[in-house]
């Protein structure tokens, strides 16, 4: 299993029930239940092959009767009995989607594990503006490219984000990880060259 879902993974809580939602070939699922970090695993996908991918390797590695498989966009179609959203490899605009249209993830029982790839500010605006707090944010290097993950749940009294904060969360400043100013370095500089073009 690749570092982004190894990650995505560690922010899981022990003993609960884990819905990932795009779950690819199922690897995040089939790896929780084999640690015995999760008691059962929902996968979904929009498409039907990923799906079946899911289900073939649930039962090569003799779990496929703790997971359960949606064909569903986002979470429209699976059942709400979980306590723990994974949404791994998507951009930042796809998440806005899925939690739009599934505000009933508000009712404060629900973590989200959100491990963004790309429009990052965008989605931590998005969260701060919809009562969401960023309990955790990390950041996950995979190659040459920086991403961050991060555990989020409701709590609408939270203070909201500054602009600057959409860019770098109080959560993600506080991580002691080695990878924390690189990143930094990247966003700014990307900015600047943003700015820079704007510019001319």
């Amino acid at each position: 299993m690749g570092s982004r879902l190894l990650m995505a993974a560690s922010f899981v809580d022990n003993g609960g029930t884990v819905c990932d939602v795009g779950c690819d070939h199922g690897y995040l699922g089939i790896y929780l239940l084999t640690q015995g970090i999760a008691r059962s695993c929902i996968a979904s996908d929009v498409n039907e092959g990923p799906l079946q991918s899911a289900l073939h390797n649930a039962h090569k590695y003799g779990v496929a009767d703790k997971m359960s498989f949606y064909l569903s966009d986002g979470v429209k179609n699976i059942p709400r009995d979980f306590d723990t959203l994974v949404c791994a490899g998507m951009g930042g605009d796809t998440m806005i989607s899925i939690l739009e249209s599934a505000p009933w993830l508000k009712e404060g029982k629900y973590r989200l594990i959100l491990q963004c790839q790309s429009k990052t500010p965008m989605l931590r605006q998005y969260l701060s503006e919809q009562g969401w707090r960023i309990m955790e944010e990390s950041v996950l290097r995979d190659g040459r490219f920086l991403y961050t993950i991060m555990k989020v749940c409701y709590n609408p009294a939270s203070a909201k984000l500054t602009v600057g904060q959409w860019y770098f969360s109080p959560a993600l400043l506080k991580n002691p990880s080695a990878d924390v100013p690189a990143y930094y370095k990247w966003v700014v500089d990307g900015l600047r060259i943003s700015t820079a073009h704007q510019d001319d």
